[in-house]
């Protein structure tokens, strides 16, 4: 009764035919009474976990929220797909909010986004208590966790909604959280026996890629050039370099826009605003921007800087692709990104066991940057899934490294350290091994010792690759203490004064790297490619009438499978995906009638 029931409201309302991984696993856990925690990646389908069981249960699902853009985007969604929905947040007035509490009193059904915050005044509370509450979906759930990538002291107090509304189901929902995250989830906020269920985290539609942190500006336009057309964010760690990353962009005549905390409240929204409605293609942002987003057009993710951990750059790029269509994702890194965020950890006030934690993720994010094996592999180990195989959609899998016998390299490179007395940061030694005539050099006396200029064969970009690799391998240590010096290893001496021998991935310059680029997740491609863009005109037209993102009308996978299958009436309509009962009703004839037209000329 049950599954009949989810499967046709995820038809009538969602317009898809079948449920994703643990979707309908999860609902049926809540709908049977159960607590839930659910772990799925960003576009995996999260949202209608609770959005379906609030429409089968009677009386009120609330919906917990730690964003504005994000509540106003779903009810936005949700309301042209003809469900009753509402948010409460402090840009709701107190008038808009008496109509809202008038309005679900006289739904049988309806879903209400509130911030914690809001949620958990008394008088909020009291009011609750007097309606039927039927389910409690507690979303970006890792905010709960000092552990998590977005700890928010006001998550913790949610554990009152257990107390209080002890007989009704919740469900925690989260993209990013590894296992210490998820216990901790489940304690504060008191879930009851709760099913746990966790979902692969692959996101086979994305190609990730990384970059050492060079000619940024350079390498950003080469991989753009591929995607004139679509949207993209490039996250940066300073408010400065999102500003100049932007004016680097628009000098070369591309639609770019800048967004931070720095800006006022309505220059951010503008630029908000204008992306969502594609009037503007890219947005150079610090990370808080896109959390608020559900844009399923989005097709690439730059990080101009390393971000601090694993969880915050896998949530980041499933901002792009959420409809399922081929995304791209590239990373550049630097020491410098490691000093900057390992004086934001060492700089804060938290605990030591915090800071401790919080830079064993670094590290294990400076890893990943600098990986020469299955990157996707190295994501799915950190979050507890484990997997040797092949993914077939990073940079290291579409071009396997040459591995070269590694060992002189790696003598030149310690030999210099030992010698200078473990004073040379990464700059220093590249300059040393290269025979640099730079001043500071010259100073130390550097330009003196026996392996001065021994590596002139190879290129700064190659020695930096190579160092990276011998760091990540445990020969050489960077102490960050010590103005990020470097250091030998106890596994040094074997290789610097014994017989041990060591393999290193030969670094490829990444422009020989993407000519070989395979895409390894196909979309419809075969589809009338100028019915398409008529059919986005028509969406630009409906979405502009009604006030509305383009994207929530139909993603451009439903728009290229009308363009594929051409549907020549409501009926054939109603297929495609994405096509539920309230937009067949309202969209079905335009987008039908334009295929039409297109037939007849």
């Amino acid at each position: 009764m049950i599954k009949n029931a989810i499967h046709q409201i995820l038809k009538d309302k969602f317009g898809y035919d079948r449920f994703r991984p643990l979707q309908e696993e999860a609902i049926t856990a809540v709908l049977e009474g159960h607590d839930t925690l659910l772990v799925l990646p960003t576009g995996g389908g999260k949202s209608i976990c609770f959005q379906v069981p609030a429409l089968v249960k009677e009386g009120i699902s609330i919906v917990v929220s730690p964003l504005i853009a994000l509540m106003d985007d779903q009810v936005i969604s949700l309301r042209e797909n003809g469900i009753n929905a509402y948010a409460i947040h402090s840009n709701v007035s107190s008038h808009e909010q008496n109509l809202i509490y008038s309005k679900i009193s006289s739904d049988s059904a309806s879903i209400l986004y509130m911030a914690p915050e809001r949620l958990l005044t008394e008088n909020m509370l009291r009011y609750l208590d007097t309606m039927n509450v039927s389910l409690i979906a507690i979303d970006e759930a890792h905010c709960v966790s000092v552990w998590g990538n977005d700890f928010r002291p006001e998550y913790e107090k949610l554990r009152i909604l257990k107390e209080r509304f002890p007989k009704v189901p919740t469900i925690a929902l989260t993209a990013t959280a590894d296992s210490a995250t998820q216990k901790d989830i489940i304690e504060k906020l008191a879930l009851t026996e709760p099913k746990h269920l966790l979902g692969s985290f692959e996101r086979k539609n994305i190609t990730i890629s990384a970059l050492p942190g060079t000619d940024r500006i350079k390498e950003i336009r080469k991989f753009i050039y591929n995607y004139k057309d679509e949207a993209g964010i490039i996250y940066c760690l300073s408010r400065k370099a999102c500003e100049s990353v932007a004016d680097s962009l628009q000098s070369f005549g591309l639609e770019a826009a800048y967004y931070h905390a720095g800006m006022s409240g309505d220059e951010r929204k503008f630029v908000h605003n204008n992306f969502l409605y594609d009037k503007i293609k890219i947005v150079c942002a610090t990370i808080a921007f896109g959390m608020g987003i559900d844009k399923s057009n989005i097709r690439w993710v730059i990080h101009y800087n390393m971000p601090k951990n694993l969880e915050g750059y896998y949530q980041e790029i499933g901002r792009s692709g959420r409809d399922g269509e081929p995304a791209e994702s590239l990373l550049f890194s630097s020491y410098a990104d490691v000093v900057k965020l390992r004086s934001f950890i060492d700089g804060s006030e938290a605990s030591e066991q915090f800071k401790i934690v919080q830079s064993q993720k670094l590290n294990r994010m400076w890893e990943f940057a600098n990986a020469s094996n299955c990157r996707t592999n190295m994501i799915l180990n950190y979050f507890g899934e484990f997997r040797s195989e092949a993914c077939g959609h990073c940079d290291n899998c579409l071009n396997p490294a040459e591995m070269i016998d590694g060992k002189v390299i790696a003598q030149k490179a310690m030999s210099a350290i030992y010698r200078s007395q473990e004073r040379l940061t990464v700059r220093n030694l590249i300059d040393v091994l290269r025979g640099s005539d730079r001043s500071e050099i010259k100073k130390w006396g550097w330009d003196r010792i026996k392996t001065f200029g021994a590596g002139k064969d190879l290129s700064p970009e190659d020695w930096r690759a190579y160092i990276t690799q011998l760091v990540n391998m445990g020969y050489i240590e960077i102490d960050y203490l010590n103005y990020s010096k470097l250091k030998l290893t106890k596994l040094s001496k074997g290789v610097l004064f014994g017989d041990e021998g060591l393999s290193l991935a030969k670094f490829i310059w990444q422009e020989k790297k993407r000519t070989n680029k395979k895409e390894p997740v196909q979309k419809i491609t075969e589809y009338d490619i100028y019915l398409f863009r008529e059919l986005k005109k028509v969406r630009a037209e409906i979405a502009s009438s009604r006030g509305v993102p383009a994207y929530i009308i139909f993603g451009d996978a439903s728009l290229r499978e009308m363009a594929h299958y051409k549907p020549k009436s409501l009926v054939e309509f109603s297929n495609i995906k994405g096509v539920g009962e309230y937009k067949l009703t309202e969209f079905g004839s335009y987008f039908v009638d334009k295929i039409k037209e297109d037939e007849n000329q």
